[in-house]
């Protein structure tokens, strides 16, 4: 079996008003218990001017059953599984200090060739490394990423800037702050009077330092929808869907 685990404490950084953990910091502790499972078998960040590859996020899919609070210690479980020849699914449960499931995740990754940029194949030798099971955390028929499109009208948008603080080591914005454009655009009551305990992400066209984007948001099919896009709408840069 190949399945990882690691012990988090929810830190001030963490939390939102008031004091539950946020939206954001769930991720970012998905993100570290990804990286530090591959680092275990020697597959990491460390390792990739040897390997000359990187792990590349196409999407997430979140589900909050009891937001925890300020403090609580969080177990977390994570695993790799439906591993195909350029794509490969990883899986998170969290439990709290009860032993309590209180948050499920599924996230899916490309391998790109750091040199030349383009997708590879994952090599056999890796995937037995990581050894992928076939257990999901959310039920088989909601196992996959939704296929999230495009709105043909919008309710409002705002633009955005992308500053230095929000670059990552590839030169491109890092994942979690696609969460926070999309908080960004959606109107003040709707923020304020939700807390999103399902959330999804699709990103599609990476966004790249001073670059200028427009985050159009949209209520339709009882979902909160944001649409990341290039200024001349040219480019979708991601999609976000809160319910």
């Amino acid at each position: 079996m190949g399945y990882f685990e690691h012990d988090f404490e929810i830190g001030l950084r963490d939390v939102e008003n008031p004091n539950y953990l946020s939206n954001k910091a769930i991720l970012a502790f998905f993100e570290n218990i990804g990286s530090y499972h591959s680092d275990s078998i020697n597959f990491g960040l460390n390792e990739i001017p040897k390997t000359k590859s990187s792990w590349v996020l196409l999407g997430w899919k979140v589900k909050v059953l009891k937001r925890p609070l300020y403090g609580d210690k969080l177990h977390i479980v994570t695993w790799a599984r439906n591993t195909e020849k350029f794509s490969t699914y990883r899986d998170y449960e969290v439990y709290n200090q009860n032993n309590e499931l209180v948050i499920i995740g599924t996230s899916k990754w490309v391998l790109v060739n750091t040199t030349t940029g383009k997708l590879r194949p994952i090599p056999e030798e890796i995937i037995k490394l990581y050894c992928p099971d076939t257990k999901t955390a959310f039920p088989p028929e909601e196992a996959l990423l939704t296929k999230l499109t495009d709105s043909e009208h919008y309710g409002t948008a705002c633009t955005c800037t992308v500053g230095r603080s929000q670059i990552d080591l590839n030169n491109h914005m890092h994942n979690l702050y696609y969460l926070d454009m999309a908080y960004e655009a959606l109107p003040e009551e709707v923020y304020k009077n939700n807390t999103f305990n399902f959330f999804e992400i699709t990103y599609k066209k990476q966004i790249r330092l001073h670059d200028a984007v427009k985050c159009y948001y949209v209520f339709e099919e009882n979902t909160h929808k944001v649409v990341i896009k290039s200024l001349d709408d040219k480019k979708t840069h991601a999609i976000i869907v809160f319910k």
